[in-house]
């Protein structure tokens, strides 16, 4: 097993050094193309502590694509640099155990992740060892799965593993954004910060979701209701003055024949009209959870008036903040973008932020790629914009993530302002509608006895 030593340029234009374990050279830049790191130069460290440099054909513009700066500046080699700088170690992919989830776990959700993230900061700020700061906390943690991949970190670090390699082994805990950034944290010797943007992070991403939640739920239930009430009333209701209109031999108006017959069609082919619909709810879950389908389906929700440009402010809020974090701890800005491009929640706006990744690659600056994807507000774009020419991009992304969380919540509070007595006319409709269609006729039955 060969040691390389791979120095690159940050986003922020800072030269860092990474250490990797890999059987041969093409292993060990297969494991640094996977972490969108570009290496400006590779050594490999023999034995006795010396190091044989490595020549790494470098495009020009592939080195814009991993730093943002000017392609002559990554092509660079930069000899002398400390191999000491910043270490991690990396083991290789083949023979690694990977941890899965079995049918009835359950992922541990964002809450969770940060309050984890939270402990640990504070452990490790207080000067608690790693492991014994690990074992703590897998003793605290309720959560089955949760608790068991903390126990099996434990057990790796205790045998030299860094944290970010034993948290790769569990997939299905771990998401490629708290892995990035305890690695950028243990690459700069910087864990403490990196645990505590991350949780801050997290916690903005779980109070993003629930705004959401609050905006979606309140209509979907009440709309639920209102389907449950005009079903009570048809299947229950109509029949039984129906029953009396019949007997009284009453002449029934066009609404209120409309009801009786749909009642009718209801009640006589229920079970055919469920099973069609349960189907086609099927079918549509199946469609959507094809990529296809979910590009194809987000795109659609973006459309949509008021709800369209709450989902749009969310994800340019976590695009914000996300990036503006892994940033700052140091990630490459090829790897930021592929973890952000995972968190967005959109899958159309995921796709635009992966294809703007590639075309960062060629040397395209990032704002005028994703303007051209047109799913960014315009004020973003340009504030993006604005960072690049400056060198400001951390600094102004992260104030557009705070503008664009109060966004959230102002539309989501304006939302439900509207929605709360639009509901209660929907439903006040729906019941007066079907209570008219039952007195008419009796009215009319009125009429005649006198």
């Amino acid at each position: 097993m060969a040691i390389f030593i791979a120095t690159y340029v940050t986003s922020r234009g800072q030269t860092r050094q990474l250490e990797l374990q890999a059987s041969d050279l093409p292993t060990a830049k297969g494991e640094l193309r996977r972490r969108g790191i570009k290496a400006i130069r590779i050594d490999s460290l023999l034995a006795g502590n010396q190091k044989k440099p490595i020549n790494v054909a470098l495009a020009a513009t592939a080195g814009s694509a991993s730093t943002g700066l000017p392609g002559s500046l990554n092509s660079m080699a930069i000899p002398g640099t400390p191999a000491a700088a910043i270490r991690n170690t990396i083991k290789p992919d083949n023979g690694q155990k990977w941890y899965q989830l079995s049918i009835l776990e359950f992922k541990p959700g964002i809450r969770e992740m940060a309050l984890f993230a939270n402990k640990l900061f504070a452990l490790v700020t207080a000067g608690v060892p790693i492991v014994r700061s690990l074992s703590l906390l897998a003793k605290q943690q309720r959560h089955p799965l949760f608790k068991r991949a903390l126990q099996g970190i434990v057990r790796e670090v205790n045998q030299g593993s860094n944290l970010s390699t034993a948290m790769r082994r569990w997939p299905k805990v771990f998401d490629q954004l708290s892995i990035a950034m305890v690695d950028a944290g243990e690459s700069g010797g910087v864990l403490d910060e990196s645990l505590q943007r991350l949780a801050k992070l997290l916690e903005q991403h779980t109070k993003l979701q629930n705004e959401i939640k609050a905006a979606m739920g309140y209509p979907s239930i009440v709309l639920a209701i209102a389907i449950l009430v005009f079903l009570g009333l048809t299947l229950f209701l109509i029949p039984v003055y129906a029953k009396i209109f019949e007997t009284l031999n009453a002449e029934l108006p066009p609404l209120t024949l409309f009801l009786v017959s749909l009642s009718g069609i209801l009640r006589d082919w229920f079970l055919i009209i469920f099973g069609v619909v349960t189907g086609c709810l099927w079918l549509f879950s199946r469609y959507y959870s094809s990529k296809n389908g979910k590009l194809l389906v987000d795109g659609y929700l973006l459309k949509i008036p008021l709800f369209g440009e709450l989902l749009q402010k969310s994800a340019t809020a976590k695009f914000c903040r996300t990036f503006s974090s892994l940033s700052r701890a140091g990630v490459p800005i090829l790897r930021s973008l592929e973890i952000v491009s995972e968190t967005t929640g959109n899958a159309k706006i995921s796709k635009a932020i992966w294809d703007s990744r590639q075309e960062v690659m060629e040397g395209t600056p990032l704002s005028s790629s994703l303007d051209r994807h047109k799913v960014f507000p315009e004020l973003a774009l340009s504030m993006l914009a604005i960072g690049e020419e400056t060198g400001r991009v951390e600094v102004i992304i992260s104030k557009m993530a705070d503008f664009y969380e109060d966004e959230v919540s102002s539309t989501v509070k304006a939302l439900t302002s509207m929605l709360e007595p639009a509901m209660i006319v929907i439903v006040g409709g729906i019941v007066a509608v079907i209570l008219l269609a039952m007195y008419l006729p009796m009215f009319a039955v009125y009429d005649n006895i006198k």
